[in-house]
């Protein structure tokens, strides 16, 4: 799909199902997820979750890609894979989610942390996500894909952080990644003008270090090159006038995560 692909408000009400089953998907990680679970297990209950809410977890096959879930602890920086290891104490761990339901794809992805962090944790953690709600409140008609990089890299530089350049956000909707390329850094009214219509995936990858990544031989897992911790978190937006239609949400996760404390 070389072109971008415009949705009716239609298609975004069957977006916005399929991101809320994303966000449900995340809420019921969120309820199991702590020292002692291994990331298996959670890509297991998120995978048959889906399947049981009648969609198709979008990643799984996905270039090949062999799970539901990306799960990715500590210095992943995206696309691990889930596997035996036992979740700690003061671990960070992101877990990226996609559906496909009704033919349409959601995105999401939030980012864990296990018990007790360490202040650096902490303090990524917070900026991450702060990062992605800046970059939101720029997805509205008459920005530019800039002004969306330039809210997150502004922000996570400000504080000493590494804004990942080789992975960036993108369309979905229709497919799990279409056009526009939405990255993490840029200049203030530059690149393409968003418009009505357009559905992206906004995700801030945050390296507590260097900005620089390594590339694992399985093809997939990315871990910053400083084995230092990453952050990230992504959500599906639709691009309003005035004020962006966020599609997921993570109130359903921390309403969850205020539960178990």
């Amino acid at each position: 799909m070389s072109k971008i692909y415009y949705k009716s408000l239609e298609e975004i009400e069957l977006i916005r199902e399929s991101s809320l089953l994303v966000s449900k998907t995340l809420a019921e990680v969120a309820k199991v997820i702590g020292p002692g679970i291994t990331t298996k297990k959670l890509n297991e209950l998120a995978e048959t979750f889906i399947k049981d809410h009648g969609a198709i977890p979008a990643f799984l096959n996905y270039n090949g890609f062999p799970y539901s879930l990306c799960i990715s602890p500590n210095e992943q920086v995206v696309h691990g894979f889930p596997s035996d290891y036992v979740i700690q104490e003061g671990d960070l761990i992101s877990v990226d989610c996609g559906v496909i339901k009704n033919n349409y794809f959601g995105d999401s992805a939030y980012t864990f942390s296990i018990g007790e962090v360490n202040e650096e944790k902490k303090k990524l953690v917070e900026v991450t996500k702060e990062c992605l709600r800046l970059a939101v409140e720029k997805a509205v008609i008459g920005s530019r894909i800039g002004d969306i990089g330039f809210a997150v890299q502004d922000l996570a530089e400000r504080n000493g952080f590494g804004v990942v350049k080789e992975l960036v956000g993108h369309g979905v909707g229709v497919k799990l990644h279409e056009k526009p390329e939405v990255p993490n850094y840029g200049k203030r009214g530059s690149g393409i003008k968003l418009e009505e219509g357009m559905v992206i995936a906004i995700e801030p990858m945050i390296n507590a270090g260097t900005a620089a990544v390594k590339f694992w031989s399985d093809g997939w897992t990315v871990t910053s090159k400083d084995n230092r911790p990453s952050a990230h978190f992504e959500h599906t937006v639709a691009v309003k006038k005035g004020k962006a239609d966020v599609l997921s949400t993570f109130s359903l996760i921390e309403e969850v995560l205020i539960e178990k404390k």
